[in-house]
């Protein structure tokens, strides 16, 4: 899956996942019928929320997003909806590639899988830039590896308590 791909599907996922919960929060405070729904959709997207901000951070280390653009992906997912439009600025700019960077062994200067050393001249790796080339050379451990993010972070989050208000 590319970079492009993948944060566009959370981008999109968050935004559901927003709604979802805007539902949620109209059955329970309007209508007066439910709070399940906040509940459930409450859980939905805090998780989704979680997995869009690890996503956030591993493409915008491989794709060399700076702390402003960053910070301004990780924003997005706290308005409702607005990770749709950041997803489509991010596509437009060209900060979201066909390609993991990190995928090849040359752009980090870090051996291939031969042992060879990358292209003369490639800049040695930064300390974020191993562990995501990890993740994104080895997509299946990659994978778990997120999952297990999201799961610790979301535990963390239920640990210190629901969102005030």
């Amino acid at each position: 899956m590319t970079p492009r791909l993948l944060f566009r599907r959370l981008a999109a996922a968050e935004a559901v996942t927003w709604s979802l919960l805007l539902v949620g929060m109209f059955l329970k405070y309007v209508t007066e019928t439910t709070d399940r729904a906040v509940s459930v959709f409450g859980m939905l997207h805090g998780v989704v929320f979680v997995a869009f901000g690890v996503t956030t951070l591993v493409v915008a280390i491989d794709q060399r997003w700076g702390a402003g653009r960053t910070l301004l992906g990780l924003a997005s997912a706290v308005p409702p909806l607005a990770t749709l439009p950041f997803e489509r600025y991010a596509d437009r700019r060209g900060l979201l590639g066909d390609t993991w960077r990190l995928r090849a062994p040359g752009p980090t200067g870090s051996p291939g899988p031969t042992g060879s050393p990358g292209p003369a001249g490639a800049a040695a790796p930064t300390p974020l830039e191993r562990p995501v080339a990890w993740l994104v050379r080895h997509p299946a451990r990659g994978l778990l590896t997120g999952l297990a993010a999201v799961v610790a972070l979301t535990g963390a989050a239920l640990v210190a308590g629901p969102p005030v208000g």
